[in-house]
């Protein structure tokens, strides 16, 4: 078999660590995997366990999971694109530092991050403040930041490779700023993934594949060119599985860890009470290259 290095976003609770986070990532069939290190949608972080972290190096070495595949994903609230309100840009400054630190507890060296919204500024005007906070943030060595392409929803910067070159060209730290390329993203900024090819030469282009550190693998509930950002399940979107396996497998792309942010499966059509993850069956289709044509189904009747 074709080794692959496949993951998903994984949880990371106060009382399970680490150890919580490979555990779910092994159960998926994952050899990596994302996690947040606290909610996604505040904060606030509790302490890392160093015993809890030393057996979840140990299961990852059992397992033969690179820590250096292993990405952390900072909170989309997180925005350093306006500085209206500079105390809000301050903190998400220090916030940062912060998260990078606790990166380099937990070992991990990459980190992806949205470049943020510009809420009325303009563009130029956001890509020259997240510049200027990635040079307070990006000091001396450490983990890298990587920027994550966006469908261009609102007032998102990084819709284009341009202007994730851009931000790029602003940083002091060339070392430690690199590129996070999500395929439901680029599909609704415009880019045609289903001419994969065409794609990966234009960002080798203006950014270099050298900086590409990571890929979310998604399908897309929405036609190219529609910056909405939504999600869908493999093979089940706009994409389609064949595309998607073209990226997975692209042989330029064999060391770049990817991740699937599919959406949970709801527990039947009418009732969101419950939700299912499908990745142990989505990374059970890539690595047999075989789309499930009863995916949902099958992830439904697995968890009932």
């Amino acid at each position: 078999m074709e080794e692959i290095i496949i993951g998903c976003h994984v949880s990371y609770t106060k009382d399970s660590g680490l150890v919580g986070s490979v555990k779910e990532a092994l159960s998926y069939g994952a050899n990596t995997f994302m996690f947040y290190t606290g909610a996604p949608q505040n904060t606030f972080r509790t302490p890392v366990n160093l015993e809890n972290l030393k057996q979840a190096y140990q299961l990852m070495k059992e397992n033969n999971i690179d820590i250096n595949n292993v990405v952390i994903h900072a909170p989309y609230i997180v925005n350093l694109a306006n500085n209206k309100e500079p105390e809000k840009w301050d903190f998400a400054i220090k916030f940062l530092k912060e998260e990078i630190s606790r990166s380099q507890v937990f070992g991990v060296n990459k980190i992806v991050l949205h470049p943020g919204s510009h809420v009325g500024l303009g563009t130029e005007v956001a890509i020259q403040n997240i510049a200027d906070a990635l040079n307070i943030i990006l000091k001396g060595e450490g983990p890298s930041i990587l920027l994550e392409t966006m469908a261009g929803k609102g007032s998102e910067v990084g819709k284009t490779f341009e202007e994730i070159r851009a931000i790029m060209d602003k940083v002091e730290n060339k070392q430690r700023i690199k590129v996070c390329l999500d395929t439901c993203h680029i599909n609704d900024a415009g880019y045609d993934v289903k001419n994969f090819d065409k794609v990966l030469e234009e960002f080798d282009k203006v950014i270099g594949l050298d900086k590409l550190a990571c890929l979310h693998i998604n399908d897309s509930k929405n036609d190219l060119e529609s910056h909405k950002d939504r999600h869908e399940n493999l093979g089940l979107g706009h994409l389609g599985f064949d595309t998607l396996i073209k990226v997975i497998y692209h042989p330029k792309l064999k060391k770049v860890p990817k991740i699937l942010e599919t959406p949970y499966v709801s527990e039947n059509n009418d009732s969101k009470k419950r939700l299912y993850p499908p990745y142990k069956f989505e990374i059970a289709m890539i690595k047999n290259k075989k789309m499930n044509d009863n995916l949902i189904s099958d992830i439904r009747n697995y968890y009932k």
